[in-house]
């Protein structure tokens, strides 16, 4: 009897259930504990950067000068002067909370019909938003005593506050209502509580224990905020995937009329080696965002990796286990209702061969069709348009503080965010550095640290054409020039210089993420299938999936078709970060479903079913798991589509889509014609790979089934 590792593990957990129960237990306890003990460390500003922008705030990191949180208080009147006694009360009432400090006079617009009060949050800077809210009630007060007088307040510390408690409120939504979706949708399937239970739970844990090693590893690795979020997302999702691949071939196997034991064997050695090679695929592709040169992506990848790896491991090792241990009980809990449904889903497999017959009887013409379709969403993809999105694109034009920012940047261009340059020498007030600093208007200089800040307004609105050209022109001419042979460093840093080398940055990773995730993908599928045809099919047919969920994101976020209906708006850009975090999520993610089908239609291949026939048998047997993986995924991913922020808004509907459009148009359609056409060329092993250990694709028996034909293992 041949035993694939999957099989092995299996098996090996199916007789020992107590211990291998008892030590995930045991492993998720104590992975919690430690990791809740350590606590997580979030990047710096100067790790979340790069460039020129990222050296001049790891200067001030290094130096221990913390800026001080600025603010920004608008007050608008009617007519000019108008605002006078409002910006008086607002002034002094900002003063009686005694936690600002250098509050400057009110400037004037050029009109006259505004004024921008200028001042500073005490403290330290990161945690001026805990301290800000009596400031916010103190202005928010005097515009309510003014009928014709507006008031705005936009700055640091307010929009770390709003951030924040918007941040809270989205994520704990979004991780309120995926976990009762998940479980609906399994209800549905399985028609059974406790079957619909395992997965969740197993998921659930699994997350857990990759948030304990995850804060464990973030002494090392420091995280972005919202990394626990987008681990969570990916956990719940891939962990209630994998289990589901797992219990559901199981059942298959106690319906086709196998007693327990032989059904959790089969299960271990097919589906448990799917969920093995899936989740090495996902982790080798999330492993590709290290290639990226940004501290943020590096964060992802460890956290994502972390989770899909502890999430396999439970699917291959705990999950046998307490199938051996509850047997028939799996069905306990049955709901009639569901379980009609169930019985229902559990017959998807005549819808997929009602599809399957025409796609197989005349497969040019469906793989054409199903190639137009990807094309002709993926198209608005060429004119993608990234960038560092502001404030108002970020949160709405018509949330409170897109409005403050807008107001602001249009009545005092610059103010809110100036370029700010960083200088740092080994004698700040040397005569040719000082000398130098003299031809600035806003400078500080800290003589104990030997460090100047120059503040310099730019130009536009902040992020738009004439503020890019007048940073590069601050970059290229005016700090080079002024200090060029001073013996100082001088780097030109503020939003829009981050912004701007985080994309060019952005450009520069893509390129050896792509090789690195397309070439490692195409070698792993080489060698788990020993085809380099299904390996080539893999990558294109991924591909396809990626230029679709792109195309989608910048038809519905950048030029807005079909927004209003998602409760969103256009936003002319797609965020920076988003396509390389997207080609790589994906690229890792669809192989669950490829893996999980392209496994059974191997299956029946090595047993003699001829090509169109193990297809027909593959994709008909996967229909139904594939059909509620899918739909778990969807439904997970479609809840951050629905938060506040923009970039979540785009990530949850571009997962979403590229799943959806994975689980139906590729795998019913593009992956069943283009596999005809194929024919035994699918099959072929380059000869350097017949030497190497064969990975069993077929049932762990010792006298291997037959479709339609004898075994081909001593054929190739």
């Amino acid at each position: 009897m041949r035993r694939n590792l999957a099989a092995r593990i299996g098996v090996w957990s199916a007789h020992h259930r107590k211990t291998a129960i008892v030590g995930w237990l045991l492993f998720v306890v104590l992975a919690t504990v430690v990791g809740g003990s350590a606590g997580m460390v979030e990047m710096s500003d100067s790790e979340m950067g790069t460039g020129d922008s990222a050296r001049a705030q790891k200067i001030l990191d290094d130096v221990g000068l913390d800026r001080p949180a600025g603010e920004l208080v608008l007050v608008s009147a009617d007519m000019a002067g108008g605002w006078r006694t409002a910006a008086r009360e607002v002034t002094a009432a900002i003063e009686g909370t005694g936690e600002v400090q250098r509050v400057e006079p009110p400037l004037a617009s050029q009109d006259g019909r505004q004024a921008l009060i200028r001042f500073e949050v005490k403290g330290d800077s990161k945690t001026a938003g805990d301290r800000v809210q009596p400031v916010l009630d103190a202005v928010a007060e005097v515009d309510r005593t003014h009928q014709n007088i507006e008031v705005h307040q936009f700055g640091q510390a307010s929009a770390d506050k709003w951030l924040g408690d918007l941040l809270a409120d989205d994520f704990k939504r979004a991780e309120f209502t995926a976990v009762p979706l998940a479980l609906g949708i399994l209800l549905v399937a399985f028609g059974a509580v406790v079957a619909a239970l395992l997965p969740v739970g197993l998921a659930l844990t699994a997350c857990l224990a990759a948030f304990g090693l995850l804060s464990l590893a973030s002494h090392q690795l420091h995280l972005f905020q919202t990394t626990y979020s987008v681990m969570f997302l990916m956990g719940l999702a891939v962990g209630v995937d994998y289990c589901l691949f797992y219990l559901r071939r199981e059942r298959d196997e106690r319906a086709a009329g196998h007693d327990a034991e032989t059904a959790l064997r089969i299960a271990a050695a097919t589906s448990g080696r799917a969920v093995l090679i899936s989740g090495v695929t996902v982790m080798v592709a999330m492993a590709g965002m290290f290639l990226s040169g940004l501290m943020l992506f590096e964060g992802f990848a460890l956290a994502t990796i972390l989770v899909v790896f502890i999430a396999m491991l439970g699917s291959v090792t705990v999950l046998p286990a307490l199938l051996a241990w509850l047997g028939d009980r799996v069905d306990a809990g049955r709901l009639p209702f569901l379980n009609r449904r169930a019985k229902k889903a559990g017959r998807s497999g005549a819808l997929a061969g009602a599809v399957l017959g025409p796609v197989l009887a005349r497969p040019k013409l469906f793989a054409a069709v199903g190639a137009v379709v990807l094309l002709a969403l993926a198209a608005p993809a060429v004119g993608m348009k990234t960038e560092q999105l502001g404030m108002e694109k970020q949160f709405g034009s018509d949330a409170a503080l897109s409005i403050a920012h807008q107001r602001i940047t249009t009545a005092f261009p610059g103010g809110p965010e100036p370029a700010r340059v960083v200088v740092s020498a080994d004698d700040i007030t040397a005569g040719p550095v000082r000398a130098a600093l003299a031809a600035f208007a806003q400078v500080t200089v800290d003589r104990e640290r030997d460090v100047a800040e120059i503040e310099v307004p730019l130009a536009g609105d902040g992020s738009d054409d004439r503020s890019k050209a007048a940073l590069a022109e601050l970059r290229d001419k005016t700090v080079p020039a002024a200090f060029d042979g001073t013996g100082a460093e001088a780097y030109v840093a503020g939003e829009l210089a981050e912004s701007v080398d985080f994309n060019d940055q952005l450009k520069r990773g893509i390129v050896p993420v792509f090789v690195f995730i397309t070439a490692v993908t195409f070698l792993l599928m080489l060698f788990c299938f020993r085809s380099y045809v299904i390996a080539a099919t893999s990558i294109l047919l991924n591909l396809l999936s990626v230029a679709a969920a792109y195309g989608v994101m910048v038809a519905v976020f950048q030029h807005g078709w079909g927004a209003s209906l998602l409760g969103t708006e256009a936003v002319g850009a797609i965020q920076s970060w988003l396509p390389l975090f997207v080609l790589v999520v994906l690229f890792g993610l669809s192989m669950d479903y490829h893996v999980f089908v392209v496994s059974r239609i191997r299956e029946a291949w090595d047993r003699g079913a001829d090509t169109p026939s193990a297809i027909s048998e593959g994709v008909r047997a996967t229909a139904g798991a594939v059909t509620g993986a899918a739909a778990i995924m969807v439904a997970v991913f479609a809840v951050f589509g629905t938060l506040s922020m923009q970039d979540m808004k785009q990530m949850g509907v571009g997962l979403a889509v590229a799943v959806l459009l994975d689980a139906t148009i590729v795998r019913m359609v593009l992956l069943p014609s283009v596999m005809a056409l194929l024919g035994e060329r699918n099959w072929h092993t380059p000869r350097a790979l017949r030497r190497l250990p064969r990975l069993e694709h077929g049932e762990p028996t010792d006298q291997p089934s037959v479709a339609t034909g004898s075994p081909r293992h001593a054929a190739r």
